[in-house]
């Protein structure tokens, strides 16, 4: 009999060490792609219902785009604490531009018009919930890396 385990060498492990932009981007642009183009720049166009499904409740559930725009930047947030996880040399450059992405959006919060509205105040929220989460997660992962004698 022979043995068919498979040695994979670490520097050509998959999802080491490569590098993806900060996926809060996404919301990000799209917001800005939407407010501006869409809505004429008010952040009151946010509140539009796309949909409404009546519930067996006898209620009518209605999806706004702002609530969809949340779903959107939740799903992001949830992607980038997985890719937070991840140790290497790409992570470090990932949380100075998730740190980047953050004063983007507080800086466009403080001073576009369209951006004073409370989807966008949460998704900037969602912003620093991944720099702080990144940042913790990384710490905590080096340290566990990390043995004192």
């Amino acid at each position: 009999m022979t043995d068919s385990t498979v040695f994979i060498p670490p520097e050509r492990r998959p999802g080491r060490g490569s590098f993806i932009p900060p996926l809060l981007l996404i919301p990000l642009i799209a917001y800005n792609f939407f407010a501006f183009l869409f809505m004429g720049g008010s952040p009151a166009g946010w509140s539009g219902q796309l949909l409404t499904i009546p519930m067996v409740s006898g209620v009518a559930w209605s999806l706004t785009s702002g609530d969809l725009m949340l779903v959107v930047g939740l799903v992001c947030l949830f992607l980038e604490v997985l890719k937070s996880t991840n140790t290497g040399r790409a992570s470090v450059v990932e949380h100075m531009l998730s740190t980047l992405v953050f004063v983007v959006f507080l800086v466009e919060f403080l001073l576009v018009g369209a951006a004073a509205s409370s989807v966008f105040f949460i998704l900037m929220m969602m912003a620093i919930f991944d720099v702080v989460a990144g940042f913790t997660v990384s710490i905590t992962g080096a340290g566990r890396d990390v043995t004192m004698n």
